[in-house]
């Protein structure tokens, strides 16, 4: 899988995941490894994929994804922490979706993006090409379980956004609200609050076109209870904003007395992705030439251009 922050190998192993077990991307933690200590990450339903347009399934059910509360998230400040694989920022329940077969709350987002001088660093990837970074806002089933820590190992417990990221020449000052703050949270375990802001500017404008398949969560432990929505257009961001995402991360334990390290000696190569067989995807409405097929399906208006 193309993940986005890429753990220093030399440092891995001080980084712990869950159950006790810690897992990297390389190495005799890594990738081809996982399913020892995860089960589900040998499964059959493991995200990312490779959307494949000419395979989707028209499905004229599916309504537009309602994001609640994004745009108004409350007074309460957000948590921007560097756990040691990526960013992650805290997100309050007051934010939900509605659009999904139960209501899902949302708990947290975080970015994936590749190592410097990779093209494509995004997990999700279509028509066999990958986007330089994506974002992932996780929700759980909030009309059924009481907390994310009930809901993560249930089977209809997980909704998440997937929004790929591409570069282009203008800045995307939505996106600043999060990575002008990432220079103090270089190394792992530091975090920093920042204050509310529209959640909603982060999403592309046309939430009603999407591929919708059931899948998994893209790093250990792997479970296979993620009902995923990913859009198809595209957020951009501009390429300092980009060099910004990728350079300032360190994703290391943090050093007695932190000093700058030459951001060239912070990556690891980026792991392979690895093709797994296609879901059923869902479309909305679709457009005449994309043909039917038993394999992907997908959200689009009538009108939907690729």
């Amino acid at each position: 899988m193309l993940l986005a922050l890429i753990l220093l190998q030399g440092f891995s192993h001080a980084l712990a995941a869950n159950h006790g077990s810690h897992w990297t991307y390389k190495g005799p933690h890594g990738q081809a490894h996982w399913s020892n200590d995860y089960p589900d990450c040998g499964g059959q339903a493991q995200s990312p994929i490779d959307i494949q347009t000419k395979s989707v399934q028209h499905d004229p059910a599916l309504p537009p994804i309602e994001p609640q509360g994004y745009r108004s998230p409350g007074n309460g400040a957000f948590t921007l922490l560097n756990n040691g694989h990526t960013v992650e920022m805290s997100l309050p329940p007051s934010m939900f979706l509605r659009g999904l077969p139960q209501t899902y709350a949302a708990v947290q987002l975080h970015f994936h993006w590749g190592s410097r001088g990779q093209t494509g660093g995004s997990e999700h990837q279509v028509n066999g090409e990958a986007f330089p970074a994506e974002l992932h806002i996780v929700h759980y089933n909030s009309e059924s379980y009481a907390n994310i820590s009930e809901a993560k190992q249930r089977a209809d417990s997980l909704a998440v956004l997937g929004i790929l990221i591409e570069v282009g020449d203008v800045a995307n000052p939505a996106y600043d609200n999060i990575f002008d703050r990432l220079k103090n949270i270089q190394y792992a375990g530091q975090k920093v609050s920042i204050p509310p802001f529209n959640v909603h500017e982060l999403l592309p404008g046309q939430l009603g076109h999407y591929f919708r398949y059931n899948g998994s969560l893209t790093t250990p432990p792997c479970s296979q209870n993620v009902l995923w929505t990913v859009f198809h257009q595209r957020v951009r961001i501009s390429a300092s904003q980009d060099v910004t995402l990728s350079l300032r991360l360190r994703l290391l334990p943090t050093p007695p007395d932190p000093s700058p390290i030459a951001a060239t000696s912070l990556w690891s190569d980026a792991p392979s992705y690895i093709q797994v067989p296609q879901p059923t995807l869902q479309v909305k409405s679709l457009p005449s030439f994309l043909g039917p097929s038993s394999a992907v399906s997908a959200s689009f208006s009538p009108s939907t251009l690729w």
